[in-house]
């Protein structure tokens, strides 16, 4: 990892995480309730993000859960600390920090998938456009075409936050 790029620093992730709060406010303005659900650590903490935002900017009830999927064993049951009850009938917004193959997405959905849910929507700090599942993000913070043999980290604690490509 001797070559690497900074692609957005902590002040350009705050601000795309604020612009997604509005977009996803504009979406579902009317709604009562929406319940973000960050995938993994990072995930988490950027649907931590959105709701300050969203408490911030509106009166919309959010709540916030974390969903957690064994990226190597995708078919192991996900570690989730919510019911059926927190999310049937609302709006579901699925965060994760980078959306590269789809895969991950496309294993949390199957959490919801035997309940009624209002609407479901992807939000993504970036997407690296190499889709091999059929997942696409409703709001992309930034779309970024990399080759595969590049990577993507994304840190958003400490002195280094940002996103980096190498």
């Amino acid at each position: 990892m001797s070559d690497v790029l900074k692609i957005l620093d902590s002040n350009q992730i705050n601000q795309k995480i604020l612009s997604l709060s509005w977009q996803v406010f504009e979406d579902n303005f009317s709604e009562k309730e929406i319940v973000l659900v960050g995938i993994g650590a990072q995930g988490s903490l950027i649907a931590e993000q959105v709701k300050f935002h969203l408490n911030t900017i509106s009166t919309l009830k959010t709540t916030v859960f974390s969903l957690d999927v064994d990226r190597d064993k995708p078919f192991n049951k996900v570690s989730t600390k919510f019911t059926e009850n927190d999310f049937k009938n609302k709006v579901i917004i699925l965060i994760d920090d980078v959306l590269h193959s789809g895969k991950t997405l496309t294993y949390a959905f199957k959490t919801f998938l035997d309940t009624s849910v209002k609407k479901m929507a992807v939000l993504v700090l970036i997407d690296r456009n190499h889709n091999t599942f059929p997942v696409k993000a409703n709001y992309v913070g930034l779309s970024l075409s990399t080759t595969l043999k590049e990577y993507i980290e994304v840190e958003l604690k400490g002195s280094n936050k940002g996103v980096y490509l190498s």
